[in-house]
């Protein structure tokens, strides 16, 4: 178990030793980003004329194949932006992004997503709604059932394929999205707080499950959430953003082993040390005064008293 606060993650910086070539782009690594920047133009208010609001500045990254890293931070800190243009919704004002070495400029089937809302086709049964990344591959009818049924399977749904999302729970629904956002096979897993809707006992069962999965795939994930424990629990690292503008606070490695579970990691005395560090890591910076509201603190009596980082 160990930690690691690196100066240059925590302003968001990547030494010259670390940057992707121009022509490479990934250097070996799986994600790289680059020096983002978005900023957004806002209305002006009581009379005064519209301004810029900027919501990501100097946020840099590089992901290793395979890693699980969780990115935490307080409501409009840039999480969910940040998400959407490595997937290629939104394009950022500045920066760059590689998967495998090739330059993000839109969505592409190399990046799977799965939301908070599910994201379902209320219209097509569960095996349907799995198989819809594989028909946009071209695969065959008879291919896509395979591949449908394997994964179904692997998010044990087995004996739900033919119900549709209104005969599912909120824990089923998100199961659906996440064998959808497998079976086609991406590179990268981008999950924005999948668990959110659903309740405590739920989100501990999808935890662990997801967590199942990825050992047995081996996908790259970025994942997005404001629950400290969640962050720590899931990831191999925690990246803690903070706002206006969102950048990089700290990066912080979790050291615990692999396999987990929830009920194990919570048992760990390393555990509360992570998390604490976690904890005083989301407080204020220097001129980064003022509450830090959004952030879901679990455990019994809540979170430690707050300090600064």
């Amino acid at each position: 178990m160990g930690f690691s606060f690196s100066g240059a993650a925590a302003r968001g910086d990547v030494g010259e030793s670390d940057r992707p070539g121009a022509d490479a782009g990934g250097d070996g690594y799986k994600i790289v980003l680059r020096d983002l920047r978005q900023v957004y133009r806002i209305r002006g208010v009581d009379g005064e004329g519209p301004g810029d609001f900027l919501a990501l500045e100097s946020f840099s990254l590089n992901v290793a194949a395979g890693e699980f890293v969780s990115i935490v931070g307080p409501s409009g800190c840039g999480k969910s932006t940040l998400l959407n243009i490595v997937a290629g919704l939104a394009r950022a004002d500045g920066g760059q992004i590689f998967i495998d070495g090739k330059a993000v400029t839109g969505p592409a089937l190399d990046r799977g997503i799965v939301m908070q809302g599910y994201a379902l086709f209320p219209w097509r049964t569960v095996r349907k709604n799995v198989e819809f990344g594989l028909e946009m591959k071209g695969l065959a009818a008879r291919e896509r059932k395979e591949v449908s049924q394997r994964f179904i399977e692997l998010v044990n749904l087995e004996g739900f394929e033919d119900r549709y999302p209104y005969e599912l729970s909120g824990g089923m629904k998100q199961r659906v999205a996440i064998a959808r956002a497998l079976a086609y096979d991406p590179e990268v897993l981008l999950m924005d707080e999948p668990f959110a809707a659903v309740d405590a006992q739920t989100r501990e069962m999808l935890q662990d499950e997801l967590m199942r999965i990825w050992e047995k795939t081996g996908k790259t994930i970025l994942f997005v959430t404001h629950g400290i424990d969640e962050a720590v629990i899931l990831a191999d690292r925690v990246v803690v953003m903070g706002a206006n503008p969102g950048r990089i606070r700290a990066v912080i490695d979790i050291g615990l082993g692999r396999p987990r579970t929830n009920q194990e990691i919570r048992l760990s005395p390393a555990y509360g040390e992570i998390r604490q560090r976690v904890w005083e890591s989301l407080q204020g910076a220097p001129g980064e005064g003022g509450p830090r509201l959004g952030l879901r603190v679990g455990g019994a009596k809540g979170g430690p008293l707050a300090r600064e980082a």
